[in-house]
């Protein structure tokens, strides 16, 4: 009899665990960085576009483009393998190589070389400085210089009105009008972009004019995701929508409404927006007008 109550006790015990087992939180997985380089080939599978496969690795995709003899309209189709990496960045062996010529030289032979590096650096220098009068020389120097920083993010440089601010040669806004709730960060918690809290139903904005190149849910953690190429160099992305007004290949202009705030592929409402230059992300804090 009280061996037959322990096993009554013990089988109440059991349904009672069963019953209030919780599922594991859903974890943003587009958050997390991929580990190490892009592989040196990919195979395509269905769904995928030489854009989502470009952005999932932070790759350019003119240069994957190039590398795999695909025209402009960058059509790729399911089975294809594809080349992420050129020759020269995948072959470790080759600055291995190089190491081993430098520290396989005598002692004396690498105090000749410095001193011979050092003599050339100088004279380098010497034949680059400009004379006194040359004043063609100093502005050559200077609009390099120019040059090399008009390309450069400058917080806060908006029109009059603050909606908008010009960066590399594009006209941004905010995607949406809620707060920043957790910012772009490249330590820790790894955030490629910003979310942005928002309502069910909430629009979601063009941040600039362009094309969008995506439209779909194949990038795990992103949910319904739309990506915008804006001049080639420039693409944003805007994730984790409910409804999605706009479909591939459609023109967009800054301002115009893509989609609605949703909680796909992730625990809340909120906007998760990303901007990529050359395929790797920066922080969109830098292009977008302060509020």
């Amino acid at each position: 009899m009280l061996v037959r109550a322990l096993f009554v006790g013990l089988l109440i015990l059991l349904l009672t665990g069963c019953g209030t087992t919780q599922l594991a939180p859903v974890a943003e997985r587009s958050q997390r960085p991929h580990k190490g380089a892009a592989p040196s080939h990919y195979r395509v599978r269905k769904g995928d576009t030489l854009y989502s496969i470009t952005w999932r690795y932070g790759l350019n995709v003119r240069q994957v483009a190039r590398l795999n003899n695909i025209d402009n309209k960058y059509r790729i189709y399911p089975g294809q393998r594809l080349r992420l990496r050129s020759l020269a960045s995948s072959t470790p062996g080759r600055s291995k190589n190089i190491q081993k010529k430098t520290t396989s030289q005598t002692p004396q032979t690498r105090v000749k070389n410095r001193s011979t590096a050092a003599s050339s650096r100088a004279s380098t220098l010497k034949s680059r400085t400009p004379a006194a009068g040359n004043q063609s020389a100093s502005r050559t120097t200077k609009s390099v210089k120019t040059v090399a920083k008009a390309d450069l993010p400058k917080p806060g440089s908006t029109s009059g009105k603050k909606k908008s601010a010009i960066v590399g040669k594009v006209r941004w806004q905010w995607p949406a009008s809620g707060k920043v709730i957790e910012a772009f960060s490249t330590r820790g918690r790894i955030n490629k972009g910003i979310n942005i809290a928002g309502r069910l139903g909430d629009r979601v904005l063009a941040a600039a004019a362009g094309e969008v190149v995506y439209v779909g849910s194949g990038l795990l953690g992103y949910g319904n995701l739309i990506i915008i190429n804006h001049n080639g160099l420039y693409m944003s992305a805007y994730a984790h929508n409910s409804r999605v007004f706009v479909k591939e290949r459609d023109r967009v202009s800054r301002g115009d409404r893509i989609a609605e705030v949703g909680s796909s592929g992730t625990d809340r409402h909120k906007l998760h927006f990303e901007i990529r230059r050359d395929g790797k992300p920066v922080n969109p804090m830098k292009y977008l007008p302060r509020r």
